[in-house]
């Protein structure tokens, strides 16, 4: 990791403030509105997002229900770039593409609209925090299914003490997973 990047990942992760027993007892919730607050924070990560969408070749980049629009749609703007939000079922109108996966307590389903791509778009996914991997499973399976060409994943927070890293990586194509914090 580069000088430049540890000082993006602690001036990060010093504006994320951990939050105990959210939403439930024994759960530390990493709460990202403090970075979103701080102009500089969200500054410099919007910067890195969508210089990393740049480099990748990008032509979308491609936000995950809730928090991950909240970080992708500006990088997409900054970058020049369009932004396609993956959204829960139901959310979207006109046809799309939907895919089922299993949550800790249940599932969910993700859906994207049929036209959101063009054949062969290059694709950069951001989210917010990478946990157990089904929702950026699901996210990236819908890219696939809707024509487009992944070229990347950068999520702001990995949670290196659950398995979801291993989880993508069958669905990552050999296109590269980035974290800029990992907890």
């Amino acid at each position: 990791m580069t000088s430049q990047n540890t000082d993006l990942a602690q001036l990060l992760d010093s504006r994320i403030r951990d939050v105990p027993d959210y939403p439930k007892p024994g759960v530390l919730f990493k709460d990202i509105a403090p970075l979103l607050a701080d102009a500089e924070a969200f500054a410099a990560l919007t910067r890195a997002l969508a210089e990393r969408a740049r480099e990748l070749g990008a032509t979308k980049v491609v936000g995950l229900e809730a928090r991950g629009f909240v970080l992708a749609a500006p990088a997409a703007f900054a970058a020049g770039l369009g932004f396609v939000p993956i959204r829960k079922k139901g959310k979207l109108p006109g046809e799309v593409f939907a895919r089922s996966y299993e949550l800790e307590y249940g599932s969910a389903t993700l859906e994207v609209q049929c036209d959101a791509f063009a054949p062969g778009e290059k694709v950069l996914v951001v989210d917010d925090v990478l946990a157990t991997g089904g929702t950026i499973a699901a996210s990236l399976d819908l890219v696939q299914e809707a024509g487009a060409e992944l070229v990347g994943v950068v999520v702001l927070m990995e949670l290196g003490f659950l398995p979801g890293r291993e989880r993508l990586l069958p669905h990552l194509g050999g296109a590269p997973l980035e974290t800029l914090i990992t907890v």
